[in-house]
């Protein structure tokens, strides 16, 4: 019978927890019940709380003399997630849910970011209706909002938990029925902003066509986060990162920043990857009224009600090609930088709102003055959605590939490159 583990802290959430876990059963699952709190819990657990301290490191008498709670979230997490890596990979466990407010929330997002994409993670919290990332980083953790705080059951929180019940209870049961397919395609992962994927689609379809499979991921933070952290796991093993725009929002203070070390996962992995200078002409915000008052007279753009587009100076986009130049030359790996000469973006191209030689100039002529010689460069004299452009990077993905060989250190390489032999190419 498929597995749900319940995690939380069954000394504040005992009422709560207990309620959950007769829903997750009722809809047909086993449950697990890990308590994560340091004080005597209310229900009786199956993994105690002094098993999640000890897999944390340390202990539960330690915990309770530190008087911070932070530390002690960041402990029971650290070891609550050691657990269940344990019971995911022993395939004792279907999926995860926890519920909270901040340090719930926090408790059950650390323990499960880390667990493998595609096993079902559930968080009911009361932070869910607002700035998530802190909590999904790069996974695939599903938050729903609780609406009431998670103290007792009434009349609208039982609903909530009912269907919370009935997700989860529904996800593992069809992640325990479905068979993993087979890892028959080397896995390129590859970057794309709505103002970059015309070229993008062509370029997946190329590498499509030519018997691999493409991961596409919104460069909105989350994704470059999401990337990078499959490549890590060895599921991703070549990179098409055309669109870089995350590393604007990170120089500038956009919304959309994937962390300041994006962009180098690939390379210190030693994977093949091409890069380009996709939407780097531009930092993204909120609402026009949410735009940082230091930039209200800047070039602006309303790309929806929601988002709202900063183009780059010269000044900016000679930074970013020093730090792009910078992150490539301390890689390792095949590479090559792809250069379109017409505009990096669909609204950099001329004509467009944040068509700007000038800029553009600056952020080439950096980066083709700080890249190391040994780094491949192509520069062509399109637009960065130009199909010849695309089928190129995609070509040059293909070469790069081909040359690499595995070093049998990251896990998935040696049957990628079997399986490419396999297609006869």
């Amino acid at each position: 019978m498929p597995t749900v583990a319940l995690l939380g802290t069954l000394d504040t959430k005992g009422e709560e927890y207990a309620f959950l876990k007769g829903r997750v059963e009722a809809a047909g699952c086993d449950v697990i019940l890990i308590d994560a709190g340091i004080g005597e819990p209310l229900i009786p657990p199956d993994v105690s709380r002094h098993e999640v301290a000890a897999a944390g490191g340390t202990n539960v008498p330690a915990l309770l003399e530190l008087g911070s709670r932070g530390n002690v979230v960041a402990a029971m997490a650290r070891g609550a997630g050691k657990i269940l890596t344990g019971l995911v990979a022993e395939a004792r466990v279907h999926g995860v849910i926890g519920m909270g407010g901040s340090g719930g929330t926090s408790l059950v997002s650390g323990a499960v970011q880390s667990l493998p994409l595609g096993i079902p993670k559930v968080a009911v919290s009361t932070l869910a209706a607002g700035d998530t990332r802190a909590f999904v980083g790069g996974s695939d953790l599903v938050m729903m909002p609780a609406v009431v705080d998670i103290s007792g059951v009434n009349r609208i929180s039982r609903r909530i938990l009912d269907n919370a019940a009935a997700a989860i209870a529904g996800m593992a049961i069809a992640y325990a029925a479905d068979e993993a397919p087979a890892a028959d395609k080397p896995v390129i992962g590859a970057t794309m902003f709505g103002v970059t994927s015309p070229g993008v689609t062509i370029a997946r379809r190329w590498l499509e066509d030519h018997g691999y499979e493409v991961l596409v991921f919104h460069a909105t933070g989350a994704g470059g986060m999401a990337m990078e952290s499959l490549m890590r796991a060895g599921l991703i093993t070549g990179a098409l990162d055309v669109t870089t725009t995350e590393l604007v929002d990170e120089l500038v203070g956009g919304t959309q920043s994937a962390g300041p070390r994006r962009l180098e996962t690939a390379g210190a992995l030693g994977l093949p990857q091409v890069v380009s200078l996709g939407a780097l002409d531009m930092a993204t915000f909120g609402p026009i009224d949410t735009v940082p008052e230091r930039f209200r007279l800047r070039n602006l753009y309303v790309h929806s009600p929601e988002v709202t587009l900063m183009r780059t100076t010269p000044e900016e986009c000679a930074r970013l090609g020093e730090i792009l130049a910078g992150k490539l030359n301390r890689g390792t790996g095949p590479r090559a930088v792809f250069i379109p000469g017409r505009g990096i973006s669909r609204i950099a191209a001329e004509g467009g709102a944040f068509h700007d030689p000038e800029a553009d100039r600056a952020l080439i002529g950096r980066l083709k003055a700080d890249l190391d010689p040994s780094i491949e460069v192509v520069e062509m004299d399109t637009d960065i959605n130009d199909p010849k452009f695309a089928i190129a990077m995609a070509e040059c993905v293909d070469r790069l590939y081909r040359q690499w060989r595995p070093t049998g250190t990251h896990q998935g390489r040696g049957r990628v490159e079997s399986s490419l032999r396999g297609t006869g190419q």
